[in-house]
């Protein structure tokens, strides 16, 4: 007699031949990295991969591993796709004893869960067979963390071990590391994080001194072939889906006088600390990175950084253009910026456009409420958030047009969350939007991001070493040089 933990294990719509394929490539591995570029359906294979476990009883149960916005998204897609009834862990101890105790094929669960839970998901994988997906696998990017630190330990009583990122190397080449570590324990790329970071940074030595930036390349260039025999990648060109061309353009911004004032006062304090007996000691160390987010605050609204600031700053007239603010068109647009209190201001900016707003401040509840007026509403035609709260699991195809009003030095941020627009169902031509400040620090964010999106390519295997040295300059460090002149 069937349970409600009893269903029918099959899938109840066909994948696309580039989903069918890499299922096919993965579904009998022990471990496995399914790193296909964002929009190309993961979410699918995942579940079709747990159906094929589940049919061919490799596992008993399964737990997908998700970030905490995200798990709605799963309970969603869960649905769409199979007809499996997913019961979700959380931070309800009690709640998870009872989970624990269930026939249950498909649990939900974040990644704190992992850490608030480490002991008795032991004692749960000591019980039956089980298999675990990471998806957004970089959340363990940093060995360090505890749901990381969970996972590891957890690692070798699972029977199947997946992770899944279209950004494995989220930020910096290194971020690969602990990923695949939780698939291999360290076979691939070795057993030590330490060992492997050194050379796999984008330093000041890499732009500056040719030796360093031959060792970085190389140590780089060799990831794809160590993890090629459990690891698949599909690029959207690669996957040959007839998705929409995709613009991205820089627009320039000025300043207005008192802000590009206050820019200069903060450019001058750094350029003095940066100083040591006359000679530049500046690398990307935390405490320089923080002085430059205050200039990317500058440059994107004073009003961040001083209360007192009441002017208006120059990007938003750039953005009032954009916008078409005083005769406001029916096209859906997002604006993407770093910083909470800029949703605000830009939302408070356009209220003819009723815009939704995502940022960490918001709680789930209400920001899923504006996600749906955005999707469902024809007088929702703005949408404004953090990178940080909406850049992944997110399908935003209504739109067609994203402008950064700012960026984070975060690669992992940028390309997340221009990709919620050009992905599968999408049918327009799609613009990806940077405003940059004229001479301030947004010229020098944009050099980074490039040069970072240059390293992921050759981690991922995506460009050749012969590739990557055509087109890497590192002007980064070159950059950031003129900004603080």
């Amino acid at each position: 007699m069937k349970t409600r933990f009893t269903p029918r294990l099959e899938a109840k719509h066909r994948p696309l031949s580039h989903q069918m394929e890499a299922l096919h490539v993965v579904r009998d591995l022990e471990f496995a990295a399914l790193f296909h570029e964002q929009g190309l359906g993961k979410t699918k294979i995942g579940l079709d991969l747990i159906l094929y476990w589940l049919a061919t009883s490799v596992a008993d149960s399964v737990v997908v591993v998700t970030k905490k916005l995200l798990v709605p998204n799963w309970v969603r897609e869960t649905d769409a796709h199979t007809h499996l009834r997913p019961v979700v862990l959380g931070q309800n101890k009690r709640a998870n004893y009872w989970a624990f105790n269930t026939p249950a094929r498909l649990y939900l669960a974040h990644y704190e869960v992992m850490h608030t839970e480490r002991t008795r998901l032991s004692m749960f994988a000591d019980s039956r067979r089980l298999a675990v997906i990471l998806d957004e696998a970089q959340r363990i990017k940093n060995p360090n963390t505890a749901p990381a630190k969970a996972l590891h330990s957890l690692a070798h009583k699972l029977v199947r071990r997946v992770i899944m990122t279209g950004t494995p190397v989220a930020n910096r080449p290194y971020d690969i590391w602990s990923q695949v570590y939780f698939l291999d324990q360290g076979r691939a790329l070795g057993t030590s994080f330490s060992a492997f970071q050194n050379n796999a940074d984008l330093t000041r030595s890499v732009a500056e001194q040719p030796e360093s930036a031959r060792a970085f390349e190389n140590k780089i260039a060799d990831v794809p072939a160590k993890i090629r025999s459990f690891s698949v990648r599909e690029t959207k060109d690669s996957a040959e889906l007839t998705l929409p061309e995709k613009t991205v353009r820089d627009t320039p911004a000025g300043m207005e006088e008192a802000q590009r004032a206050l820019y200069q006062r903060y450019k001058s304090q750094l350029r003095a600390e940066v100083q040591r007996d006359g000679v530049k000691t500046l690398d990307d160390a935390d405490r320089v990175l923080k002085r430059l987010l205050r200039l990317v605050q500058v440059a994107s609204n004073p009003g961040l950084v001083d209360e007192t600031y009441g002017h208006e700053p120059g990007k938003l007239t750039v953005l009032d253009r954009i916008l078409s603010k005083h005769e406001p068109d029916q096209a859906k647009k997002i604006v993407w910026t770093a910083f909470t209190d800029n949703v605000e201001l830009i939302a408070r900016r356009y209220p003819e456009r009723r815009p939704a707003r995502i940022h960490g401040r918001r709680t789930i509840a209400d920001r899923n409420s504006d996600i749906v007026r955005f999707l469902e509403e024809d007088n929702c035609t703005l949408l404004v958030a953090t990178p940080g709260s909406a850049k992944e699991g997110l399908t935003l195809t209504v739109s067609d047009h994203a402008i950064f009003f700012d960026r984070s030095f975060s690669l992992d941020d940028y390309l997340q969350a221009q990709d919620r627009i050009h992905r599968i169902s999408q049918t327009r031509e799609c613009v990806i939007e940077n405003l940059i400040a004229t001479d301030t620090v947004d010229e020098w964010v944009s050099a980074l991001l490039s040069a970072k999106e240059l390293a992921a390519a050759l981690a991922q295997g995506d460009l050749s070493l012969p590739e990557y040295r055509d087109h890497a300059t590192y002007d980064f460090a070159r950059t950031l040089d003129a900004v603080l002149a």
